[in-house]
């Protein structure tokens, strides 16, 4: 007789399945989104199998150019956008993207549009690739206004993150997780590489209320702002009685973010004095965040403003990033008022 312990689950939700049901609950749904987020998933499916078999590929290492924001590109960045570009502008469902390694807008085909767009970080926190540290992908998703098939313009993709309408990050980790939202709450999915499709592991992630980790670059700290310097002494030096919070930092904010939201806690890439509006790109790498944040129940903001309520005004403009658990940044925030920073 078997093993009557062992058990294989034979009723597991598949992304598509439950993309499926998801959009049956909408009225007017058409489908489009399941279609858009089954080619973000094929392109993380590639990008996942490039990692894993990037060393053995010689695909680490530069590519010889930089993007826009002047980082050095690698090979394994230049192989990510070119799968997201391919995915997104054969999936029927985009008319504009915009992408880290890009310069301009990408317009598609009018024979090829739909009606959304999507902005993305192909392969985020890349000075970790040859290291292996973990790295992802980030995305997210908007509705452009008016006819997707009339001339596409910058302006079209300037908008807050308070109307994107889904979006979501891939981490390629000790396993390829995707984490994604449709404004209903976060939902995780791992790659099962044993059917290739991902699987939901993680139902309705949530982030607690108060964490015991800050994640920063402490390296930069000669630079900070007074409300960062005595928000992270507070941190580390609570007072009589009161345990300190442990440090985490990785560098790839998808790695940070993740274990942020698992854990609980704050994440902070704040402007500095050498870094007058930070460094993270606010299309594709702020609001996306800050939105699985505030739908996993925290709380996203500059210092200044809530994340998701900046209008950009360039498609590659940064933003000071602070994130996490509500209390967390509360008490972030409370700082910055006390330090007259607001």
């Amino acid at each position: 007789m078997g093993d009557s312990s062992a058990k294989i689950d034979t009723d597991f939700m598949t992304l598509t399945r439950f993309m499926i049901e998801e959009q049956t609950r909408c009225e007017g749904a058409t489908g489009e989104m399941t279609q858009l987020l089954n080619a973000i998933a094929t392109a993380v499916k590639s990008i996942s199998s490039n990692v894993r078999k990037a060393g053995i590929s010689r695909l680490y290492g530069i590519a010889g150019g930089s993007n826009i924001t002047g980082d050095e590109q690698k090979k394994l960045d230049v192989i990510s956008n070119d799968v997201f570009v391919s995915q997104l502008k054969n999936s029927f469902t985009t008319c504009a993207l915009v992408s880290e390694e890009v310069d301009n807008v990408i317009e598609v085909d009018t024979d090829r549009r739909g009606k959304y767009i999507v902005t993305f970080d192909p392969l985020d926190g890349s000075s970790n690739i040859d290291c292996l540290v973990s790295i992802g992908s980030i995305f997210g998703i908007w509705k452009r206004d008016g006819d997707p098939k009339s001339p596409i313009t910058e302006g079209d993709v300037l908008q807050p993150g308070s109307k994107m309408v889904a979006g979501g990050y891939a981490l390629y980790g000790s396993a390829t997780m995707l984490v994604l939202s449709t404004g209903c709450g976060v939902n995780g999915f791992q790659l099962d590489p044993a059917i290739g499709e991902f699987v939901l592991t993680d139902r309705l992630m949530t982030i607690k209320p108060r964490g015991k980790i800050f994640s920063i670059n402490e390296g930069y700290a000669q630079y900070w702002d007074q409300s960062i310097t005595k928000y992270v002494e507070s941190k580390k030096n609570p007072g009589e009685g009161k345990s300190p919070y442990g440090a985490r930092y990785i560098g790839s904010m998808v790695a940070d973010m993740h274990r942020t939201i698992v854990y609980g806690g704050i994440f902070l890439y704040p402007a500095h004095k050498k870094s007058k509006s930070g460094k993270l790109r606010l299309l594709y790498e702020g609001a996306p965040m800050a939105f699985i944040c505030e739908q996993a129940g925290g709380k996203a903001t500059t210092g200044k403003e809530r994340i998701l309520d900046i209008t950009p005004t360039t498609i590659h403009q940064k933003t000071p990033v602070v994130m996490g658990s509500t209390y967390d940044v509360d008490d972030y925030l409370a700082i910055v008022k006390e330090c007259g920073e607001a």
